[in-house]
C-alpha cells in the first residue's frame, strides 16, 4: 500500500449536495481521508496510490459537484536566495 496526499483548489462555496457526496467519497476503496479547508478553498485527499491515481481522484472530486479547478503542490515554492547572500563569508 502506497499512501499519497494530493491538494486541490476549488472555487465557490460547496453546496449541501457536494458536501454529502464528499462524505460518500470516503467510502470509496482507496480513499483514506478527505479534509476540506473552506478558508483556503482547498481539499486535501489521502489515498492509496496502488488503487487510485491522481487524475482519478481529481475526477471523483469533480463528480461530487465541488468546483475543483487545479491540483496544488503540497510544498509551497521557496523564494530564491540571491547569489550574493548564498556565498559563504570569507
Amino acid at each position: 500500500m502506497t499512501q499519497l496526499e494530493a491538494l486541490y483548489r476549488y472555487e465557490g462555496h460547496p453546496t449541501e449536495t457536494a458536501m454529502s457526496a464528499l462524505g460518500n467519497l470516503r467510502e470509496v476503496y482507496g480513499i483514506r481521508r478527505i479534509k476540506l479547508d473552506e478558508e483556503r478553498k482547498t481539499v486535501r485527499v489521502e489515498y492509496d496510490a496502488t488503487r487510485l491515481s491522481s487524475p482519478t481522484v481529481f475526477q471523483m472530486l469533480r463528480q461530487t459537484g465541488l468546483a475543483v479547478v487545479e491540483q496544488l503542490p503540497l510544498i509551497p515554492p521557496q523564494e530564491a536566495v540571491p547569489a550574493a547572500a548564498a556565498e559563504p563569508a570569507k
